[in-house]
């Protein structure tokens, strides 16, 4: 598995779509901040502004772009841009909507129409990743079918014309669609924006990301920081300051934090024992490895079991 598949399968990418708008202007639309989530919307047709919170200016958002609110800010919608914003649940209210068809709000006809898909990715409780922590407040990705494949293009004007509608199978397929329209914008950022960003920039780097691959791919290997630069072609000396700079962690810190989401992530989906969750998280003592869990998590490995399975039976 390549290393983004990697990385958002073990945060369990859920993609959930909320409605279509047909929003008129004056319009104004205020979303709630939410955790664990990646809110989204794309512009089907018509344009608006988004102004995320903690950032001065709006985004303007023209037909074909996609935002994304990477950490679940509180943000408003709107055209015009200084329009007083209504709450989501108070828009719904007033316009009727029933969960079917589009979100019709404001006065058909009588000015300026805008067209939104409208949703949010949601990721496993607890889990984390370096990518994820080193993303903007926001992604805007101008003329999204432009710079994403012709087929992903096609893909966003079937989402447009079928969500919310009754046809077989349309919800589910417009679903699993959106989570590769998320997988593709933060390909995206990697390989633009996200080339000079702290973080993101090992991803980017030819060198790094061999190294990283190299953890993903062998996460229980007795890894040395030698191993890891000839890997990645590189000296000991520069590959630790240049993974360490481009990465914001050294890289043996990078595969102790790896490892403990794989840890996390077997405790919560198998019942298998724990020493065998820890030799395949590369750690041979069933109490070294408790040890280092317990540090990243605040409780043991066992604790760390119990409570997911009273969190998930509640």
């Amino acid at each position: 598995m390549d290393l983004l598949s990697d990385v958002l399968s073990l945060m369990k990418l859920s993609g959930t779509l909320y409605f279509r708008t047909s929003f008129t202007s004056p319009w104004g639309l205020e979303v709630p901040e939410f955790e664990n989530v990646s809110r989204f919307h794309y512009v089907h047709r018509g344009r608006c502004f988004a102004h995320v919170e903690g950032q001065a200016e709006a985004v303007l958002l023209s037909r074909g772009d996609l935002i994304i609110i990477t950490r679940g800010a509180r943000h408003t919608l709107s055209d015009p841009s200084d329009v007083a914003a209504k709450s989501v649940d108070q828009v719904v209210e007033e316009s009727g909507f029933t969960g079917q068809g589009a979100l019709v709000f404001g006065d058909v006809g009588a000015g300026h129409e805008t067209q939104l898909i409208c949703g949010h990715f949601a990721f496993d409780r607890g889990a984390s990743h370096v990518l994820f922590d080193s993303l903007p407040r926001y992604i805007h990705i101008k003329d999204y079918g432009e710079v994403s494949p012709s087929w992903l293009d096609d893909t966003l004007k079937v989402i447009g014309a079928e969500v919310g509608r009754n046809q077989l199978g349309s919800d589910l397929i417009a679903l699993k669609l959106s989570e590769i329209i998320f997988t593709q914008a933060i390909r995206h950022h990697v390989a633009h924006e996200g080339q000079n960003r702290p973080g993101f920039a090992g991803f980017a780097d030819k060198h790094i990301l061999l190294a990283l691959e190299a953890m993903h791919q062998e996460p229980a290997k007795t890894w040395t920081l030698q191993s890891l630069a000839k890997v990645a072609g590189m000296s000991r000396t520069a590959f630790s300051n240049k993974f360490s700079s481009l990465v914001t962690h050294t890289p043996l810190n990078y595969l102790t934090s790896w490892r403990m989401q794989l840890a996390r992530q077997l405790l919560a989906d198998t019942d298998i024992p724990i020493i065998e969750v820890a030799t395949r998280s590369g750690y041979q003592s069933e109490a070294s490895f408790g040890r280092v869990f317990k540090r990243h998590f605040d409780m043991p490995p066992a604790g760390y079991r119990r409570s997911r399975a009273l969190r998930e039976a509640v």
